[in-house]
Parts: structure tokens; C-alpha cells; sequence
């Protein structure tokens, strides 16, 4: 089931401000990801601020070889902070992660 029509206007919306400078590509599977059903209940913001941060750690950093390596989860995301940082900043983007974020 699709989302609500304002749901999806308020995840755009909230794209465009949190991401100015993201790649399309990249855009439409966070914008994707933020409509996912297990966001649903949280607002649009915080929907788009956990999409991106979990889209970054997979494609765009090293998270997916340290846990290969056999590092657990909270380990792996501690040590990207950087990685996902450079490319927010690259993207012009509003927040950037802190080591004390509490994710997904």
C-alpha cells in the first residue's frame, strides 16, 4: 500500500531540506526507504534521518566489510561515523551523525 499522498509530500519535503546536494540515485531509495512500512508511525523527519543514515552506511561506507569481518553492529556503525559524515557533508546536508545517535 502506498503511502498517504501528505505523507509523501511531507518525506520529499523533508529530503530537500536535510539533502540538498544528493545524488538522485540516492535520493530515491532513501525517499523509498523513509515510506517503508516500519517507519510509518514516525515523523516524516525522523523517517528521512534514519533512511539516510542506514542508505550511507551500506553504499557508501565500509559497515558491510567490517561486519563481514566479524564486528558486531553498534561496533561497525561506531567506526563509519567518519565515512558517513564525509559524505553528508558532501551532500550539503543539514545534520550529521554523532557517535551518541540512538539509530533504528
Amino acid at each position: 500500500m502506498k503511502a498517504p499522498t501528505n505523507r509523501r509530500r511531507a518525506i520529499a519535503k523533508a529530503l530537500t531540506t536535510l539533502l540538498p546536494l544528493a545524488p538522485y540515485a540516492d535520493i530515491e531509495k532513501i525517499r523509498a526507504d523513509a515510506g517503508r512500512a516500519h517507519l510509518h508511525n514516525l515523523p516524516p523527519s525522523i523517517s528521512v534521518w534514519l533512511a539516510t543514515t542506514a542508505h550511507i552506511r551500506h553504499v557508501h561506507t565500509d559497515y558491510e566489510k567490517l561486519l563481514a569481518e566479524g564486528y558486531d553492529r553498534d561496533s561497525a556503525r561506531f567506526f563509519v561515523i567518519e565515512q558517513t559524515n564525509i559524505v553528508l557533508t558532501r551532500w550539503r546536508a543539514t545534520r550529521l551523525l554523532d557517535s551518541d545517535d540512538e539509530e533504528e
